[in-house]
């Protein structure tokens, strides 16, 4: 059986920037033991597959080459934009049954797709001196932030790390063994690591993310923990002086792929009751595999 994936790229600011994921439509006959072969034969961070739903418009699966994860921002962004693209579905709202919930999705006449994600659970801080340990870097890194590393979800466990300068983040060389066993002890599904020293003015941080745990040593715009990270910072009040109906991001920076996230929080005074994360996607190719 042929499989054709489209190839998509997500929240680029030019055609160098930007995450991969591959999409695949029609996938209500694949098994989960073939989707992982699919998204391993890609190669990207994730692969989405398309699939129908009792519950919602439509379900959409998501695949490292490893395993099956619950939620992938830049792979939801690259599977509605597909959709409009090819004229399978029209701007408007929608409902996507997701291993993390039933979510809204939002198509806009301009081609950016806004998706919802779960408020945010704000768990446990973790000790700068057992994350600095994992990245191998000074612990002064971490603490003359005077914020405290958190694990915060919305729809993945996200461990948010703040980092004093540009320099440092980028100058952090990711160790994806320290790093898996260190997702593995804690139960996570990221370390994002950031700095308020952004490149662009009035962006909200600069970040960098892995996972190495579920096959991602690095990528270069991570939607999910992006979410996580806004939450974080309107949770510890640094977000005072941006409009929270539009908070932008940069990432992938430092490995020559420069992208931006835009989130959107809604509030009711201390409490977040709606958090989205939108952009744009475009599609870069298309590959046949044999399965």
């Amino acid at each position: 059986m042929k499989i054709k994936v489209y190839l998509m790229n997500s929240f680029g600011l030019d055609s160098s920037g930007g995450n991969p994921a591959g999409v695949v439509l029609d996938a209500d006959s694949l098994s989960d033991i073939q989707k992982k072969m699919i998204a391993r034969e890609v190669g990207f961070s994730e692969t989405a597959f398309v699939q129908k739903s009792d519950k919602a418009d439509l379900k959409v699966t998501f695949f490292t080459p490893i395993e099956e994860v619950d939620l992938c921002g830049h792979a939801t962004i690259a599977t509605y934009a597909l959709l409009l693209e090819k004229n399978l579905l029209s701007p408007g709202e929608y409902l996507q049954e997701l291993k993390a919930g039933i979510l809204k999705i939002n198509i806009n006449e301009n081609g950016i797709i806004v998706m919802d994600q779960t408020l945010p659970k704000f768990k446990n801080e973790i000790d700068s001196i057992e994350i600095v340990d994992a990245l191998q870097i000074p612990v002064e890194w971490v603490t003359s932030t005077n914020l405290i590393p958190q694990v915060v979800s919305t729809g993945l466990n996200d461990l948010l790390i703040p980092i004093k300068t540009r320099e440092q983040l980028f100058s952090i060389k990711l160790n994806d063994e320290r790093i898996s066993r260190f997702q593995k002890q804690h139960g996570l599904d990221s370390f994002h690591m950031f700095t308020f020293d952004t490149i662009e003015k009035n962006l909200v941080a600069n970040s960098r993310n892995s996972d190495p745990l579920h096959g991602i040593h690095e990528e270069s715009a991570t939607g999910s923990a992006t979410g996580a990270l806004a939450c974080y910072l309107f949770d510890r009040e640094k977000l005072s002086k941006y409009h929270l109906n539009k908070l932008l991001f940069e990432q992938g920076y430092s490995m020559g792929q420069h992208s931006q996230i835009t989130v959107s929080l809604e509030v009711n005074g201390q409490k977040i009751t709606r958090v989205q994360v939108g952009g744009k996607a475009v599609i870069t190719g298309e590959k046949i595999i044999n399965i």
